[in-house]
C-alpha cells in the first residue's frame, strides 16, 4: 500500500516541483540516532515514492545518496549535476526529473564564486565550494519550456549568501530574456529566512516570487523547514524555497512534514508546489 501523498503525481500542464535537502550521510553516529542514513533512507524512499515530483531539486546528496534517490523515484527518472569540488566528488545539488514528462535539452553547473566556470572554486567568504545547477527542459506533454536552477547557499558566510543571490538573479534574468515564455523555477536551501537581505535580493525586484506567497492554495501550515528531527513548529523559520519566475501560476504549495512512526527522512522538510504556465488549462493529479 502506498503512503498518502501531499501532492503526488500530476497531469499536464501542471508541474509538481519539490526542493529537498536530504541531509548528507554522516558515517559516525550512535546506534538509534535519528540522523543515521541506514534508517532514514527508507523513510526518504517512502516519501518520494508517494510524491513522484515532476522535478526535484535536492541538496547535500553524496554520490551514493544521489543514486539511492534516483532508484527510489523510479526507472523513468534521470538526474544531472556533479560534486561541488574540483574532482566532482563530495556533495551534489542534483536536479532529478521524470523523463516521461520532461526532455532535457541542456544543463550546466556553475560555482558560486567570482570564477563560476572553474569547478570547485570559491570566494565571497565561503570556506567550502558552493554551486548552482541549471537544467533546460521541453515539456513533452505541452511543448512548454521549463528552466530550472537548484542551489544550496553557504551556511556560514552572510556575504557569500547575498552575493550568491545576486548571481542567481543574473542567471534568471538572462534566462527570461532569452525565453520569455518559459516556466522558470529556482529550488534551494538558502540558509536564509524571509526577513533576510538574501531573500529580499532574490524576490525584491519581481524576477522571482516565493511560491508560498503566490499559491492559490496552501495545503499545510507554514511549518519551519529545518526541524533538525525535532518536533515541528508552526510558523517556524523557512530556509528552503521554491521560487518562480514571471508568467508562472502556482496552483498549490505545501511543506511536507511527513513522519513515519515519529521519524523523518531528513533534518529538513521538503517544500512542494504545483506550477503551470500562466493562462494554461488546469490539469490535476494523476494518482
Amino acid at each position: 500500500m502506498t503512503d498518502a501523498a501531499l501532492i503526488g503525481a500530476v497531469s499536464a500542464p501542471d508541474l509538481h516541483v519539490m526542493t529537498y535537502n536530504i541531509r548528507r550521510r554522516v558515517p559516525t553516529l550512535r546506534r538509534g540516532s535519528a540522523d543515521r542514513w541506514d534508517t532514514r533512507k527508507l523513510l526518504l524512499k517512502r516519501l518520494l515514492v508517494a510524491e513522484q515530483p515532476t522535478l526535484l531539486g535536492a541538496q547535500e546528496a553524496l554520490v551514493d545518496q544521489v543514486h539511492f534517490v534516483a532508484t527510489a523515484l523510479g526507472p523513468h527518472y534521470r538526474w544531472v549535476g556533479r560534486g561541488r569540488h574540483a574532482t566532482g566528488r563530495d556533495e551534489h545539488n542534483p536536479i532529478f526529473y521524470d523523463s516521461r514528462r520532461l526532455q532535457l535539452t541542456a544543463w550546466r553547473q556553475r560555482a558560486l564564486s567570482a570564477t563560476p566556470h572553474v569547478h570547485g572554486s570559491r570566494s565571497w567568504g565561503n570556506l567550502t565550494s558552493r554551486v548552482v545547477v541549471s537544467a533546460d527542459f521541453t515539456d513533452l506533454a505541452t511543448g512548454a519550456r521549463l528552466l530550472a536552477f537548484n542551489t544550496h547557499f553557504d551556511h556560514l558566510s552572510w556575504r557569500s549568501r547575498l552575493t550568491s543571490a545576486g548571481f542567481i538573479i543574473t542567471l534568471v534574468n538572462s534566462a527570461h530574456a532569452a525565453e520569455p515564455d518559459a516556466v522558470i523555477v529556482v529550488t534551494g536551501d538558502l540558509n536564509a529566512t524571509v526577513d533576510s537581505a538574501v531573500y529580499r535580493r532574490l524576490t525584491g525586484e519581481g524576477a522571482l516570487r516565493d511560491s508560498w506567497l503566490a499559491a492559490a492554495e496552501r495545503l499545510t501550515p507554514q511549518w519551519g523547514t529545518f526541524s533538525g528531527y525535532r518536533r515541528l513548529r508552526r510558523g517556524g523559520a523557512c530556509i528552503d524555497f521554491v521560487l518562480v519566475g514571471p508568467g508562472v501560476e502556482v496552483a498549490s504549495t505545501g511543506i511536507n512534514a511527513a513522519r513515519f512512526d515519529g521519524r523523518s527522512g531528513s533534518d529538513h522538510e521538503p517544500v512542494q508546489a504545483v506550477l503551470r504556465p500562466a493562462g494554461s488549462t488546469a490539469g490535476g493529479r494523476s494518482g
